[in-house]
């Protein structure tokens, strides 16, 4: 299983402070920037399809609905992801530029995974809406949220993996399944974030939620810095200069 590494930035084109500044707020207005924009590019291509989702009746046959409504939202995380590793290793003031790049190169091959994950996540929400006229033992609902919950983890894996190396579809989806277990802090981690957007959404609203993706998209891609340096590391096929190539 071999891979190659894309950073989304080229060849080095100096240290940070070349193109931001090396004052404090020079630095302060660049991270304002970074947030605003990369938070305003996941909302447009990856959150206005889950603003109507609110609009929706609870209805437990509009799971279609809201499944569709949620295939565009991991290729805009996952430009997210790419933008925000070069936010945190070299930063320049172009996040739109490393989004769009991210968004290019990631979005078919996030789909190929995310589609079926998403598919399967509207039957498990169709049958937990429906357990009552099913009339199955209650403890039947608790093993649909462990699983819908499972899922999310893989696919919380299978995000950051897709936006940084490239990979064959079964690989991300091994890797993915791999890291839940290797990385036992890392998916603790990524439990606390859902755990939190749930707590969002029940405290304030899902357009509050949808708001926070650029930043939920950071606070992801800080969690799983474990589980990229070892699948960089072990599934990187080095160049000449040392660095995985980029697409």
């Amino acid at each position: 299983m071999t891979a190659m590494t894309y950073d989304g930035a080229g060849a080095r084109r100096g240290a940070p402070d070349d193109e931001i500044g090396a004052g404090p707020l020079s630095r302060g207005a660049a991270v304002v920037w970074w947030v605003l924009t990369v938070s305003g590019l996941t909302v447009l291509t990856g959150g206005l399809p889950l603003a109507v989702v609110p609009l929706l009746l609870s209805d437990p046959s509009n799971a279609p609905l809201v499944a569709l409504a949620a295939v565009p939202l991991a290729p805009a995380l996952a430009a997210a992801v790419f933008a925000w590793r070069r936010f945190l290793g070299d930063r320049d003031l172009g996040p739109g530029r490393h989004f769009w790049r991210g968004y290019r190169l990631n979005a078919l091959d996030v789909l190929r995974w995310w589609v079926p994950t998403v598919a399967v996540l509207a039957v498990v929400g169709f049958t937990a809406g429906n357990l009552g006229q099913a009339r199955v033992p209650a403890g039947y609902g608790v093993v649909l949220a462990v699983v819908a919950a499972a899922l999310l983890l893989w696919a919380a894996n299978a995000l950051v993996l897709s936006a940084t190396l490239s990979l064959r579809t079964r690989d991300v989806a091994r890797l993915a399944a791999y890291y839940l277990a290797a990385r036992p802090l890392v998916t603790l981690g990524t439990l606390s974030l859902l755990v939190l957007c749930v707590g969002v959404v029940v405290l304030t609203s899902d357009w509050v939620l949808v708001a926070l993706l650029g930043p939920f998209a950071l606070a992801l891609t800080r969690n799983a810095a474990p589980v990229l340096r070892d699948a960089t590391a072990r599934f990187t096929r080095p160049t000449d200069h040392g660095r995985g190539p980029h697409a």
